[in-house]
């Protein structure tokens, strides 16, 4: 039997390696590769020395080069912390391995759009649009509906969520901002985030969020991106608030996402709101109906109606118990199928995949680089571009509520 090969490993740096992927303990570790505690204790205290394939598969997990094993001084670099906005429950620096491996990651794709935009010969453009707490939700919310260029009819001619977000998704990247998805992040721990940098900021979605909920949390932290350039936020790393204070944000945040989404002056010309008293109760299926009209989820709607005083307390907090129940009994599914052509454009959005394919074209880059890139097989890059350079339409399939 052929002996294994030792790795040249620095046994700190096998320690820093774990501690900056977002683990605290080496339990956590060998529970989810199966590499024996004992094992990677003793490896990082310098009894044994793990060999060459098992520092590879270490390195995998970690989400980091092979080579960052064999330093022989810890790299500096900037906490996360100072990349995104607070966000509530995450403690800077206690970010999940998830979460902080998604936030690697699209801090990286940001780096590869600004990289390519300039050997296109371009130069990134500043986002300077801004916010303030002390404005009108109302009327911010207006003129960020002027601002998108978003119109009534657009909007209530949507066929399926999967057209609203599209065109939210595409209004609020001729901004000049990233709008990615991420993957394998638990909902709970967030829904939502964005980066905060005066060129191409970023959002993020977690791509475990509904397609009705969406264009909620898009617009959710499009309003952060404004609030942090106009001096009412700092990033999660900066940001000193109290929990109840910062809670007063996030709701000013959301109460100007659904003002954009179901305009006041759109919902006071409803047929079914005409009679309704705020204290009446809305069976699930009328709701459902005005929340399809204006693609956004039932419970969204159902807070905007509280929001303006359409809806009681009262009513709003039974309503809810009923669509909570509702919904253990009648789980909502995205239907539709996605090639992957498709899933690699939802993933990274038209800015950076225009790039990418922009690139390709004028041979700046390789093929092998623009696979890499958009983290997909070449044929599917392949018809990317012919959508992008001849404008073959890729296949649309639509999405339920």
């Amino acid at each position: 039997m052929a002996k294994s090969i030792p790795a040249l490993v620095n046994k700190e740096m096998l320690k820093w390696a774990r501690i900056h992927a977002g683990y605290d303990t080496v339990k956590e570790v060998s529970s989810k590769t199966k590499f024996p505690e004992k094992n990677l204790s003793s490896w990082e205290n310098g009894e044994k020395i793990p060999s060459v394939r098992q520092a590879e598969k270490l390195a995998k997990f970690y989400h980091c080069s092979f080579s960052i094993f064999s330093l022989k001084e810890r790299p500096t670099v900037t906490p996360l912390a100072k990349e995104y906005r607070r966000l509530p429950g995450v403690k800077p620096g206690k970010e999940s391995p998830e979460l902080r491996f998604a936030l690697r990651d699209m801090i990286y794709r940001r780096r590869i759009a600004i990289n390519l935009t300039e050997e296109l010969g371009d130069t990134p453009k500043e986002f300077s649009i801004s916010a303030s707490l002390s404005e009108n939700p109302e009327a911010l919310a207006s003129r960020i509906r002027k601002l998108l260029g978003i119109t009534f009819e657009q909007q209530f001619k949507w066929k399926n969520n999967s057209d609203a977000w599209k065109d939210w998704r595409k209004a609020i990247e001729s901004l000049e901002i990233l709008v990615l998805l991420f993957n394998d992040v638990e909902q709970e721990e967030i829904r939502g985030v964005s980066l905060f940098h005066p060129v191409l900021p970023v959002i993020g979605i977690n791509n475990h969020e509904k397609s009705a909920a969406r264009q909620f949390t898009l617009i959710h932290e499009f309003v952060h991106l404004l609030l942090k350039n106009g001096a009412a936020e700092k990033v999660a790393f900066d940001e000193e608030r109290s929990e109840s204070e910062w809670n007063d944000v996030e709701k000013f945040a959301e109460q100007v996402t659904g003002a954009v989404l179901i305009p006041q002056d759109a919902l006071r010309q409803e047929p079914l709101l005409l009679n309704r008293a705020p204290s009446y109760l809305w069976p699930i299926p009328e709701l459902r109906r005005l929340a399809n009209k204006y693609k956004v989820t039932p419970l969204a709607f159902a807070t905007r109606l509280l929001m303006l005083n359409l809806m009681s307390p009262s009513s709003y907090r039974q309503w809810k118990s009923n669509w909570n129940e509702y919904l253990i009994q009648n789980p909502i599914k995205d239907k539709g199928f996605a090639t992957p052509a498709q899933k690699t454009l939802n993933r990274n959005g038209n800015i950076l995949t225009s790039l990418v394919i922009g690139a390709l074209t004028s041979e700046r880059i390789t093929p092998v680089d623009a696979s890499h890139y958009l983290k997909t097989n070449y044929p599917h890059v392949e018809e990317l571009r012919l959508y992008f350079a001849f404008g073959k339409p890729l296949t649309i399939h639509s999405s339920g509520e």
